[in-house]
């Protein structure tokens, strides 16, 4: 029993690695272009101009995240069964009904960026000549939503393919930050290149999980796509908790720079975003361990609790090690590549840097906390955690910023992720015993 789970926990963790090493890569190169094309708006901009298009920026992705679900978890939870029994037409289904659930915030996500443009358009540096330009903006966010076609590349271990979509976004916002700043070096015009990389990205990944599912998904006119849920029990649940879930920690972060914002004003929110993407940047690891953990748990946990036991404490060792890579390269070289990209108007960002930088590391080490509670049923457990967290470091933030400025945001931040890392810990052993 203890051979067999550990040949299914060394299996996985070799396919974890292999994944993530397919994602690694095509973030590698979107690490490099983003050091490029950060230094050609920063400077461009100017420190004034660049909050305010951190604002919108900031704006639109928490309007994304509020209404878009994490459909890519259901295709791969809910599709591998149908996948196993080759019931092409049920999988299909199971597709169709998550499409449904991304056009439905589009949808709804316009609706929601419109009345943040008309009521709070003032506060975010938005002017009359600028709302209609902002809206059309988020609303290419909001039909760019790509979850469902990365599921099906999830589903069927095509994380090499997903890795070549996701590497469209660096790509199409370098190429559009320079005939942004030969043609139309203002805020507008750097919307334009971001709105055309989130276009470019969402085509390349609907082009290949077409590709990829060709023959293996069934017929797109068998059944109902609202017949998914009788289909699969607990995909509704499962979908409402992941989606609360993913919004709830990512709108922490972006409501972040909206609340640093209004405290201090664009340049503070400039700054405060600049040194988040950077570290970000940094630990952009975390995410995709996570993407890539999720999958082999879920699979992994049909071999038994050995297995499952062995393959979650090989992954927490891989990135305990990463984390403290991390924070040494934060430390190090942190300091000159903040002066190297954006200037010496932005060095005062990198205590906020080195600060936010070891917030993240903190939800690296804890990267596998989560895709646990997931993959072992315990979605609802998962999402009061991480809404306690984010409750947590808004309040701190609102404490700490009047005090500290800049700095406290981002000392919240650390104190938040701490808390998290805490909380998710001490579930994930509770899961192993139960």
């Amino acid at each position: 029993m203890f051979k067999r789970g550990s040949g299914a926990a060394g299996d996985g963790f070799a396919r974890i690695l292999a994944n993530t090493g397919w994602l690694l890569g095509g973030k590698g190169v979107g690490a490099v272009l983003s050091l490029a094309y950060l230094a050609i708006v920063t400077r461009t901009l100017g420190v004034a101009d660049f909050g305010r298009f951190a604002l919108v920026l900031s704006a639109a992705n928490v309007i994304k995240t509020l209404v878009s679900f994490d459909s890519w978890q259901i295709v791969v939870r809910y599709g591998q069964p149908h996948l196993a029994e080759e019931n092409g037409d049920a999988l299909n289904r199971v597709l169709r009904f998550c499409i449904l659930i991304d056009l439905a915030s589009a949808v709804a996500g316009g609706l929601i960026a419109a009345a943040i443009i008309l009521l709070f358009g003032d506060l975010l540096g938005i002017g009359p000549d600028m709302g209609w330009q902002v809206w059309a903006f988020c609303m290419v966010m909001m039909i760019t939503i790509r979850s469902s076609p990365t599921g099906v590349l999830r589903l069927f271990d095509r994380f090499d393919s997903a890795a070549f979509a996701e590497t469209m976004i660096p790509v199409g916002r370098m190429i559009g930050a320079g005939v942004a700043l030969a043609v139309m070096p203002d805020i507008s015009g750097f919307l334009i290149a971001w709105a055309f990389a989130e276009l470019l990205c969402a085509l390349s990944y609907w082009q290949l999980a077409l590709k990829v599912g060709h023959g293996r998904i069934g017929s797109w006119r068998a059944g109902r796509a609202l017949d998914a849920r009788a289909e699969n029990p607990g995909i509704v649940g499962f979908l409402t908790a992941t989606n609360l879930q993913t919004s709830l920690s990512s709108i922490g972060q972006q409501v972040a720079v909206l609340i640093v914002g209004g405290f201090v004003g664009p340049a503070g929110a400039g700054l405060y975003r600049l040194a988040n993407q950077l570290a970000n940047s940094l630990t952009k690891i975390s995410s995709l361990l996570s993407r890539s953990i999720f999958v082999e748990l879920a699979r992994t946990s049909t071999h038994g609790k050995d297995a499952l036991s062995a393959l979650f404490r090989r992954t927490n060792r891989l990135a305990l090690v990463a984390g403290a890579v991390i924070i040494g390269l934060i430390v190090t070289i942190g300091h000159p590549l903040l002066g190297l990209i954006a200037g010496e108007d932005f060095l005062p960002a990198y205590p906020l840097l080195l600060l936010l930088g070891i917030a993240a590391c903190i939800d690296l080490v804890g990267v596998s906390y989560r895709p646990l509670l997931m993959a072992t049923d315990r979605a609802g457990l998962s999402l009061r955690i991480t809404f306690v967290s984010t409750l947590l470091l808004l309040g701190l933030q609102s404490a700490l910023l009047p005090l500290y400025g800049t700095r406290g945001a981002a000392i919240a931040n650390v104190l938040a992720a701490l808390a998290g890392f805490a909380m998710m810990g001490l579930a994930s052993r509770r899961a192993m015993r139960g």
